[in-house]
Parts: C-alpha cells; sequence; structure tokens
C-alpha cells in the first residue's frame, strides 16, 4: 500500500486482481458510456484559486452528514454485488469506513445481507433500497433494515429501467453466470481471488436468498429479479416508504430540477445528486452540471449529497465548492477493495482525505464550512 499514490493506482491493481467480468462491473458505464466520462471530465474543468500567505495551520476535515459527526465529508455509496470484488466485500468495506469515521451504504443487491453486516461491525450503517413489484417483499426488506438499527435509508429513484451495459452482456453478467473457457483460464489465473470469494459467507444475493420462497435456487431467484424491476414507481410510492421507514430517508438519482422541487416535497431528509455513475440513462448531463441549479432550487429545505466522478479529495472540493453537503464515492473505493480488501477501501479514503486537506490548504480555507465558490477561479 505504500506506493499508491491515487485512486487510479487501485484501479490499476483491482485490474489485476479481480476477474474481468467484475473488474468491468464496477468499472464500465451504460451504452456509448458518455455520461460515465462526461462524470469525470466535467470535474477536471473546474479550476482552483491559489491563495497564499493564509494560515491554514489548523486544517480540519470534519463536518456532519444528515446530522450525525463525520470525519469527512464522504460516504461510501452503495454498490451491488461488493462481495464478489472480494470475500466477504461488504463487510470489510463497512468496517473500513467505520473506522475512517464516514457511513458505509450497503446496497440491496449486495452478497452479504443486512444481518450479515450488522453482525460484524460495530456501528449502524446506512441501507440502499431498490423498490420492485413484490411490495410485501419491500415492507419486509425495509422491516429488516430497521431491526438492524440502520441509520438512513437511501432510497435509489432511477432505476425503474435497467440501463444496457454493453460490457456485461459480452462478460457474460448474468445471474447465474455464463461461463466460458476463457473466463474459467481467467478465474483460474487470480487464485487468491477465488480463495478469498470461497472464504467468504456467500455467493450469491444475500438480502433475497432465503427471504423470498421458491427462490433458493439461483436460476429461480435470477428469473424472479428480472422480473421485478417497477416501472410504475411513481412518488405515492416514496410517501409508502415514508410511512414505514421511521429514520432519515435520502433518494439517490436526482438529476432534475423538477425532481428535486418533489423530492423537497416528499419528507426525506437529502437527496443525492447522482446520474447512476453513468450507469443508466446515457446521455443524461453530468451530476457535477447541474448541480448548482438544484442546489439553489433546493439546497435551503434539504440536504444536497453528491455522487458522480469522484476520484479525489480535488473532487470533493469541486462538488463543496458547488453547493454539495458531502460526496458519495463507488467506484473509488470498490477499486481498492478488489485491490486489497478493508486495506485497499481505507486507502482509497486516506488517499481522499490528504487531497482534500491539501487541497484546502492551497486555497487557503481550514474548514469544510469555509469552502464556496470563492475557492473556485471562476
Amino acid at each position: 500500500m505504500k506506493h499508491i499514490t491515487c485512486i487510479e493506482d487501485l484501479r490499476q491493481l483491482h485490474k489485476r486482481k479481480v476477474p474481468k467480468a467484475f473488474f468491468d462491473y464496477a468499472d464500465r458505464g451504460s451504452y456509448s458510456e458518455d455520461t460515465l466520462r462526461a462524470n469525470h471530465d466535467d470535474l477536471q474543468q473546474i479550476k482552483f484559486r491559489q491563495r497564499v500567505l493564509v494560515d491554514v495551520s489548523k486544517r480540519d476535515l470534519s463536518t456532519t452528514i444528515l446530522g450525525e459527526a463525520a470525519a469527512l465529508p464522504l460516504i461510501l455509496a452503495p454498490v451491488g454485488l461488493l462481495g464478489m470484488q472480494h470475500g466477504d466485500g461488504e463487510i470489510y468495506a463497512c468496517r473500513a469506513a467505520q473506522a475512517a469515521g464516514i457511513p458505509f451504504t450497503q446496497s440491496t443487491m449486495s452478497i452479504c445481507s443486512i444481518e450479515d453486516i450488522a453482525a460484524a461491525v460495530d456501528k449502524p450503517f446506512w441501507f440502499q433500497l431498490y423498490v420492485m413489484k413484490d411490495r410485501g417483499f419491500i415492507k419486509s426488506l425495509i422491516e429488516r433494515a430497521i431491526a438492524a438499527k440502520c441509520s438512513a435509508l437511501v432510497l435509489t429513484v432511477d432505476l425503474q429501467v435497467i440501463g444496457q451495459r454493453h460490457q456485461d452482456i459480452k462478460n457474460g453478467m448474468t445471474v447465474p453466470p455464463e461461463w466460458s473457457l476463457s473466463k474459467l483460464f481467467d478465474f483460474a489465473s487470480k487464485p487468491a481471488w477465488v480463495s478469498g470469494v470461497l472464504r467468504g459467507k456467500r455467493r450469491t444475493f444475500g438480502n433475497l436468498v432465503g427471504h423470498l420462497k421458491g427462490t433458493e435456487d439461483i436460476t429461480a431467484l435470477s428469473t424472479w429479479i428480472n422480473s421485478q424491476f417497477d416501472t410504475s414507481l411513481n412518488w405515492k410510492d416514496v410517501e409508502w416508504i415514508r410511512s414505514i421507514w421511521p429514520g432519515k430517508l435520502v433518494l439517490k438519482g436526482i438529476l432534475d430540477v423538477e425532481d428535486a422541487e418533489e423530492a423537497a416535497k416528499s419528507g426525506a431528509q437529502a437527496l443525492v445528486v447522482s446520474n447512476h455513475g453513468g450507469r443508466q440513462l446515457d446521455g443524461a448531463p453530468s451530476s457535477i452540471e447541474v448541480l448548482p441549479e438544484i442546489v439553489d432550487a433546493v439546497g435551503s429545505k434539504m440536504e444536497i449529497l453528491f455522487d458522480g466522478g469522484i476520484r479525489s479529495g480535488q473532487d470533493v472540493m469541486r462538488a463543496l465548492a458547488l453547493g454539495a453537503k458531502s460526496c458519495m464515492i463507488g467506484r473509488a473505493y470498490a477499486y481498492g477493495l478488489g485491490a486489497a480488501g478493508q486495506a485497499g477501501v481505507a486507502k482509497a479514503i486516506e488517499t481522499i482525505a490528504k487531497e482534500l486537506t491539501t487541497t484546502m490548504g492551497l486555497c487557503g480555507v481550514n474548514t469544510i464550512a469555509e469552502i464556496d465558490d470563492h475557492v473556485l477561479a471562476i
């Protein structure tokens, strides 16, 4: 880890250590990947205003996220199949986040179950919810999150229709997986990964298997999943979820001011400006492009979180300067997990924190609260 200097280093190590199908699942986007690239490229176009001879000897990254103290303005976003990047990946990522003093968000489509993680960590974590047609199952999933004392529910609202990810199809990323000779050779060439996954608690969707009658078989489970994404999902469903969930609610996947205004009326405490990491509507604007107008519209009514293209502490600073309260990272820590398990996730968080505090110093600010558009060269 001592020679890892940036998130790209973790990405390259991840690429060498994890089978191609799972690396591509984390790394790639939908269709032509225009939005995936825009998330990164548009952030890089934002330049900083360098300041000198300012006392920056007392820099402090601490903040609050949804009213809770956090060591820095960062959240580990929900990422599906973490347990296939590294055995028991959700547990190790959660432990790394909690050791760093920031929230971890478990995906509905995780390998470890809610109960697996709750039994393995000391503090509450966030849970991300996909609403499926089987509302009885969704109600039970929310109740399980309540029982596990999850401290926030993150409702993903931009997956009613699944964007096609070409590379996943080429790689046979299905449940159950499509096997080929090249895939078997790829797996065989990564014995450490195979050993880690085989030692893990589970190798399928832990939140689903055993909780749905008739889906104990993986093929039956796959059929159920493919039938469950609900194109009828609407704002009344948010009201229904709000009636069951007693805690903090975050709506993830907002890119439009009109939708943000509806979100502000929904009873949610926060929204995440996000295009699902460029994995859904290709051709949608980058998250950073729409962030300022959403902040202007509803930033005084709810907490605005940001997701999309964060690869460095500089990117965090850019989003904070344009009005975000904190940022989510997905790929950045998934690379770390695939590269080196819990230590890799910890390295990803540490790298971003160091880059953020350095950037703050060179821009002449000491606290997160001081960061606004005055640090930008605009």
